[in-house]
């Protein structure tokens, strides 16, 4: 058990913030598998303030799933300020806000949001300052290494963001012009934990429950983010849950069980989005669920591509079912970078 300000956090799993994937019913979804804490998509600070539906999408419905975070990114203390308490109003759910100043993306970096905000360590401070004071929950802060492995400046950003008041931070371990390639360099944040007074969260790479061990022993974190690691492949989180609450490694999952698990986030998603827009963003996700097995390179491409309704979606699912559904699964070796 540990904490983000007056959160308990009964856990070890950190579900990651991932843009056009972290929506409501994949949440949900995931939840169950052993998250103990979620964050949103990453959402506009100026959306929130010019009340933009897209935007409100991405925070207003919580149900049941907490603790979560709401992150934003913004490059303005006033802004995220006012953003966080105008969400907060809108959604007394949000039990945090997480304020994002890792994101790579060229489009958050030419606002002077995301990584671009550790070129200035002292405003990093300001902003969690300036949202801590008008919010009056816990604030977090998810950083990087720093702009390149010849500028690593994640160690004042962290000074700064935790005098001002942050509550836990979330590190993953890249710089930002590395992006979402190679590997993470965790030895650079060795037993970063011991050096600093609230909880890290590791982030990078996590796409088997050997990776977030070995990001653990290192850093001493007290979580583990999952994300891109995690899409496709839900029972990784609950292989993490179990290693670190009782010692024991669970086996892969079936192809069976991939297929039963991707039918029910289907139904979830279309629940939520509609048959149509949900189909289609299923195309995207379906995929990843059948990986590290016979002739699943194939099946991957059918469900990409062929399904246009809930029906085409579930008869695919059923005959792969049917000719593999024995077979043991590996979803994330087929996943690329988190």
């Amino acid at each position: 058990m540990w904490r983000i300000g007056d959160i308990s956090i009964d856990g070890r799993v950190a579900l990651g913030p991932m843009s056009g994937f972290t929506f409501p019913s994949y949440r949900d979804f995931m939840k169950p598998f052993g998250v103990a804490v979620s964050f949103t998509e990453m959402t506009s600070c100026m959306g929130v303030i010019h009340d933009s539906e897209r935007t409100a999408s991405m925070y207003l419905d919580f149900k049941g799933n907490r603790p979560i975070g709401l992150q934003l990114f913004g490059g303005d203390p006033d802004s995220l300020a006012e953003a966080s308490v105008k969400a907060m109003r809108m959604n007394p759910g949000i039990d945090f806000i997480d304020v994002n100043m890792g994101c790579p993306v060229p489009k958050v970096l030419r606002s002077r949001s995301g990584s671009a905000l550790m070129e200035d360590p002292a405003r990093c401070g300001e902003i969690v300052k300036a949202v801590k004071r008008r919010a009056g929950i816990p604030v977090t802060v998810k950083t990087r290494l720093g702009r390149s492995m010849e500028s690593l400046n994640f160690r004042e950003v962290l000074d700064h963001v935790i005098s001002a008041g942050a509550d836990a931070v979330t590190l993953h371990a890249r710089t930002v012009k590395e992006g979402y390639s190679g590997t993470p360099h965790f030895d650079m944040a060795e037993s970063l934990q011991s050096e600093i007074s609230v909880p890290l969260i590791i982030s990078g790479n996590i796409f088997s429950l050997d990776d977030a061990v070995s990001a653990v022993r290192t850093t001493g974190a007290k979580g583990v983010m999952v994300a891109r690691g995690g899409i496709g492949n839900p029972y990784l989180v609950t292989q993490i849950d179990a290693w670190f609450r009782e010692g024991r490694r669970l086996p892969d999952p079936t192809v069976s069980d991939q297929i039963r698990w991707c039918r029910e986030l289907s139904d979830a998603v279309i629940a939520e989005k509609g048959e149509e827009v949900g189909v289609r963003k299923l195309r995207s996700i379906a995929p990843k669920f059948v990986s590290g097995c016979r002739m699943c390179n194939a099946y991957r491409r059918i469900l990409a591509t062929e399904p246009e309704t809930r029906e085409d979606l579930f008869r695919i699912l059923d005959m792969i079912e049917e000719r593999m559904g024995h077979q043991k699964a590996h979803a994330a070796c087929a996943h690329g970078e988190d």
